[in-house]
């Protein structure tokens, strides 16, 4: 089939994986089980066989869960759910919080067997040690695959593998923080959102290369800002695009200019921005993974050729600015 992707590795999963997860955390449709359902076929024929979910989406689990049930495509999906409550901005996550979480999620999602399960946050007031024995108490019954985190730091992530490789544990095999050519300036949604973008963040993206830790990224296009909606310098359009969070996260002069550099650049080379923006993140030198969350065939067909050709690092420099 044409546009089919070249499978990337996650070491330890034992299954190839796309290069991009399908996010289901911004696809309305996933309320709605026949809408849900042609959706995900369709995502599927693409090549995509990678998902992320997570407890706080809605009725996402749901919905994924009894369209792999209906496919009899179980065996065939990287699934990727994420757990930990946030309660008005402060995060609880622990050992029971994790238990009762990857539960329900288990059940709603209609499988024995999570292939990668993220805490979704880090409570800072929980030690290393009980993330990590919980999670190899999970893994020992069979419950996961491979554990990995969300908008946790490379200094928490190096604590917690240094105290599993001590007791002969599986550590934290993948990582979720947000990356792409947008800058994140402030925490989106509270909680504290972790990112690797920007000069600011250039070590975290050198450990994450020497050590190839799997980054799954998300909002690669900073949640719109390089949709190609609005043209670099238009605020008044941006705001009717972005909806608050990104607005929050995104919407500041340093971003736009690199917007700017991105609609030049994506008219000499004959793209399109989202391109010009995925490329970026496919460009780089660490073992990265992109989250998109589209409807639109054609824009999925689009970050799959992206996939398939990242920009050189010289290109991705003058991007930065």
């Amino acid at each position: 089939m044409e546009n089919k992707l070249t499978a990337g590795t996650i070491p330890g999963l034992g299954k190839p994986v796309s290069p991009l997860f399908f996010g289901t955390a911004m696809a309305p449709v996933m309320t709605d089980e026949a809408g849900a359902a042609a959706l995900l076929d369709s995502v599927r024929e693409t090549g995509v066989n990678a998902f992320d979910c997570a407890r706080s989406y809605g009725k996402a689990e749901e919905a994924l869960g009894k369209w792999m049930k209906a496919r009899g495509c179980r065996d065939e999906v990287v699934l990727l759910t994420k757990g930990g409550d946030i309660r008005e901005g402060v995060v609880h996550v622990n050992r029971d919080v994790i238990r009762e979480q990857m539960a329900r999620s288990l059940e709603a999602l209609q499988t024995d067997c999570i292939d990668i399960y993220l805490l979704h946050r880090d409570d800072p007031k929980t030690p290393v040690e009980e993330y990590i024995d919980t999670l190899n108490e999970a893994r020992k019954a069979g419950m996961i695959r491979l554990a990995g985190v969300s908008n946790w730091t490379r200094q928490r992530i190096e604590q917690a593998n240094r105290y599993a490789e001590s007791r002969g544990l599986a550590g934290f095999a993948v990582s979720s923080p947000n990356y792409g050519l947008a800058r994140q300036m402030r925490d989106l949604w509270g909680g504290g959102c972790v990112s690797i973008s920007g000069p600011e963040n250039a070590q975290d993206r050198e450990w994450y290369r020497k050590n190839r830790m799997p980054v799954i990224a998300y909002s690669s296009l900073g949640r719109g800002f390089f949709s190609g909606r609005f043209r670099a310098g238009d605020y008044d359009g941006a705001r009717r695009v972005l909806d608050e969070y990104a607005q929050k996260g995104y919407l500041y002069p340093e971003n736009m200019e690199r917007l700017r550099r991105a609609e030049q650049m994506a008219e000499e080379k004959g793209l399109t921005v989202p391109e010009i923006a995925m490329r970026y993140v496919f460009g780089s030198r660490m073992n990265v993974f992109a989250v998109v969350s589209t409807g639109s065939a054609e824009r999925l067909q689009m970050n799959l050729r992206a996939a398939k050709n990242g920009l050189e690092e010289d290109e991705r420099t003058w991007l930065e600015g």
